[in-house]
């Protein structure tokens, strides 16, 4: 065993002890007697979120050293890996042991959660060994992979997974990349010539069986197609989000005759769902959704207001979660339709009858345009409730959120390494004092902690998904992924902003779309908060 895989144990056991006693010091204030208390649990939200934090980076830590044990028992485990298993287990270890920053005017420190000196003693002895000489030899070796153009090895020992992801990353380059900035400045649709390509490759059906036309395989090749995609451009990226949802809620859920009608279409790309959920006043607060569909014979009438429809108007079906039920209280009352809609122009986003909608205006993200949806007698066919059943919409929509987690996760990756590449590639053709500032040690540092921080990450939410594939729950990992690598996402883009210097702040430079694009990873698919909390939550409630 070498030093550092030596030294990296020892911080790593070090960081669980210490992991160990903030949960027990929570867990007397929010689960007296071992049953969680709701109440108590909100009243003591920073320390359950600073737990969460907490958690995330052990698990993160975790999930590395066992990346880097794969690749020396493989003899990939290079000068590169090694520097970046150095950064990442300094930082975070030296960032459990002294302070998490939760956001950027929040930090949780040790306090915080309940401990003294002596409960984070042995970590600090710990981290002894990542002394300043350690240090500056990792970044000198990030530094020579850096000039190299190179961030490590990422671990994929599948070769059928290795080919799927060099696919989307030869298509993104070609076909996505080069073409993002204009689609972003414009606030263009995606080409539906670029979607029917994404279609032949596979790209909308991957987890989709095959009996129904899709790949048939699973969450980890899943997030390689996402995080490739991502790099080139998050809009296009986030295409295939609505059909993995849409996949997923018909596959688990519907009936056969279901299944054979929308999946086939769903995995080619013929048929472009979207996901209407989200509700003006309601946001993650699903059991107050107020939405409601009325059943007249044969077809339900959907009256109520939609808000944040992501690709709404070119959209063939809608997932539509809508109440069913008044009498029912919260969740129970909800169902899903799979509603069908004929696509919208630029004139006319909504042409259906008892449809309207406006655009709403964003920062990034585009590519899909994001919609305000009303509904006044819209008709869906009886035929299409999900699996048949009135009242199952949240039960259904629950099974998909680990899911949509980790691809947001893998999206935030792409964006991650996005903004980690035109940061380097700025940093060595721009010129200051007489030489490529790559060679200054702010920016070079930046780089090599980017790039560490872009693996934790990524191996954090390959962790996840293989938790799903493997028929786990995951909702603690999944959200463990999704919190983190949204955020390095944006600390990525806003690092390779700084690069740039003021070149960054114009918009001809496509670091300031990443960096818009950015900043809303950690706020669909469930805000950081609601993520903390859903991590907290499952960590206290192991307590049995």
């Amino acid at each position: 065993m070498s030093d550092l895989m030596r030294d990296c144990r020892g911080v790593l056991a070090a960081a669980e002890s210490l992991l160990e006693a903030a949960r027990g010091a929570i867990a007397r204030q929010v689960a007296p007697g071992g049953r969680l208390d709701a109440v108590a649990l909100e009243a003591e939200q920073f320390a359950a979120h600073g737990l969460a934090w907490t958690a995330t980076y052990v698990e993160a830590l975790r999930q590395a050293l066992r990346w880097a044990e794969r690749l020396e028992a493989g003899g990939k485990l290079g000068a590169t890996e090694r520097a970046i298993l150095t950064l990442g287990f300094a930082e975070y270890g030296g960032q459990i042991a002294g302070g998490i920053p939760m956001s950027q005017v929040e930090m949780a420190r040790p306090a915080d959660l309940g401990l003294d000196d002596a409960a984070v003693a042995p970590l600090r002895a710990a981290l002894a060994p990542f002394d300043a000489r350690r240090m500056t030899a990792a970044c000198g070796a990030m530094l020579a992979a850096l000039e190299a153009e190179t961030y490590g090895e990422i671990g994929l020992d599948d070769p059928e997974m290795a080919l799927l992801r060099e696919t989307f990353v030869r298509f993104a380059a070609a076909e996505v990349a080069p073409y993002a900035q204009d689609w972003h400045s414009r606030n263009a649709l995606i080409p539906l010539e670029t979607i029917a390509k994404l279609g032949e490759l596979g790209a909308f059906g991957v987890t989709i069986p095959e009996a129904h036309g899709g790949l048939g395989l699973g969450k980890v090749a899943m997030c390689l197609v996402s995080e490739a995609l991502s790099e080139g451009y998050v809009g296009v990226g986030s295409l295939g989000t609505r059909n993995e949802i849409a996949g997923e809620l018909i596959g688990l859920n519907g009936t056969e005759e279901q299944k054979a009608r929308w999946l086939p279409g769903i995995a080619s790309g013929e048929i472009l769902p979207t996901a209407v959920f989200t509700e003006p006043n309601t946001g993650s607060d699903l059991a107050n959704l107020r939405t409601r569909a009325v059943r007249e014979g044969d077809v339900f009438k959907v009256y109520g207001a939609k808000t944040w429809i992501t690709h709404g108007s070119r959209s063939d079906i809608m997932t539509l979660l809508v109440r069913t039920n008044p009498e029912a209280p919260g969740h129970k009352g909800l169902s899903m339709l799979i509603a069908e809609k004929p696509r919208g122009t630029e004139d006319n986003p909504f042409p259906a009858p008892g449809m309207s909608g406006s655009e709403i205006e964003v920062l990034g993200y585009r590519g899909m345009r994001e919609y305000e949806i009303s509904f006044e007698g819209f008709e869906v066919p009886v035929a299409n409730l999900l699996g048949g059943v009135e009242g199952q919409g949240f039960r259904q929509l629950m099974e998909t959120f680990e899911s949509a987690r980790i691809q947001t996760a893998a999206r935030a990756l792409g964006v991650a390494q996005n903004a980690l590449s035109l940061g380097l590639s700025y940093a060595r053709t721009r010129i200051q004092f007489g030489k490529p500032i790559l060679q200054f040690p702010r920016v070079y540092g930046k780089l090599a902690m980017m790039a560490a921080e872009t693996m934790l990450a990524r191996q954090l939410t390959y962790f996840a998904a293989k938790e799903k594939d493997a028929g786990r729950r995951c909702d603690v990992e999944a959200g463990m992924a999704k919190l983190l690598a949204a955020r390095v996402a944006f600390a990525n883009a806003d690092a390779a902003l700084q690069i740039h210097g003021g070149n960054g702040y114009a918009l001809e430079y496509p670091i300031s779309r990443v960096l818009c694009d950015a900043r809303v990873l950690s706020i669909f698919e469930g805000a950081a908060e609601i993520q903390a909390h859903i991590i907290a939550r499952g960590i206290l409630g192991r307590l049995n």
